[in-house]
């Protein structure tokens, strides 16, 4: 059975966490005021996350055949995150509910993710998208109780 869909969906995933870690990169330059002490180095953890299954997806991609996109241009052509040039005028709760906006987003992705690779009978794949899942949402968990 060819994976053609799992490895459309997996390129997905591979763009949207690029733009995804690029958000939350400049959430974390952008980021002033209350909470600045304990979000901040939040910031780099959740860029760490999200660049450890990056890692994972895009071999997992190698592995079955496909090519990851790779270039910027690429991601940014791809991806479904909007990212936007930064100014100071947007407070920590709006930087964070970008945030929170592209985490729900790739929820649904790695849901998706997982219905494709499990038609198409790629285990594997499934069980890459389930951890990511539960990751996604522990985040997202984290992040509504930080916006109340």
């Amino acid at each position: 059975m060819s994976k053609e869909k799992t490895q459309e969906v997996l390129n997905q995933t591979v763009a949207d966490l690029s733009k995804a870690a690029a958000l939350i990169h400049q959430t974390h330059w952008y980021m002033r005021g209350s909470g600045f002490l304990t979000l901040h180095p939040k910031m780099d953890e959740f860029m760490d996350g999200l660049n450890d299954h990056l890692d994972e997806f895009a071999e997992r991609l190698i592995t079955i055949g496909g090519s990851p996109v790779s270039t910027l241009k690429e991601f940014d052509e791809k991806s479904k995150i909007e990212l936007h040039p930064a100014t100071w005028d947007k407070s920590m709760s709006e930087r964070l509910q970008e945030v929170l906006n592209a985490y729900k987003y790739l929820a649904k992705l790695f849901q998706k993710g997982m219905d494709v690779a499990e038609a198409e009978g790629d285990a594997v794949t499934v069980d890459l998208y389930t951890v990511a899942l539960g990751d996604v949402e522990k985040t997202i968990w984290m992040l509504e109780a930080e916006l109340g």
